[in-house]
């Protein structure tokens, strides 16, 4: 079965957030290499930025109901 860490590489690599070659492994295997692109750099640091955030946003509230 897939899971869901394949389609989650394929539809980053779909938005250009991801670049993909293969290679080969130490044990001599083929290996698809993946690197992030300037692109996901961006989308990440957003992504980031967002969930710190929310956090925050948690953060008081909780605080705010223990006082």
């Amino acid at each position: 079965e897939e899971g869901s860490l394949y389609p989650a590489l394929q539809r980053m690599l779909k938005s250009s957030w991801l670049a993909a070659d293969w290679g080969v492994s130490s044990t001599n295997r083929r290996v698809r290499i993946y690197k992030i692109t300037p692109a996901g750099r961006k989308q990440l640091d957003q992504q980031v930025s967002s969930f710190e955030r929310m956090l925050d946003g948690i953060s008081r509230v909780m605080r705010t109901s223990e006082s």
